[in-house]
């Protein structure tokens, strides 16, 4: 089974607070499915018109895991907290092994 990965570009932060709400409740939520935070902060350097943007990559045991973290009680918590506190893109990768 190969690993799943939640990649997260932050665009703009609307509301810190919120943003604030949201790690509180996020950061539980994915360590009890077995995520473990990989990358967590801005873009050192920003290459191919990349931005120099908040990223987040977690890693989960499986895809499958990934997924159902998502779509948890305890990470909707979170995504309620978070509302329209900031833009962002969030995917969801199935790892190459």
């Amino acid at each position: 089974m190969s690993k799943g990965y939640w990649v997260t570009s932050y665009r703009a932060t609307k509301d810190a607070t919120k943003l604030a709400a949201y790690a509180q409740l996020a950061v539980p939520a994915v360590t009890a499915a077995g995520g473990k935070f990989i990358v967590r902060g801005a873009a050192e350097e920003a290459r191919e018109q990349g931005l120099k943007e908040r990223t987040v990559v977690i890693e989960f045991p499986t895809y499958e895991a990934a997924i159902a973290a998502y779509d948890s009680e305890l990470y909707k918590k979170a995504l309620a907290a978070l509302g329209d506190g900031v833009e962002r893109d969030l995917r969801i990768v199935r790892g190459t092994e």
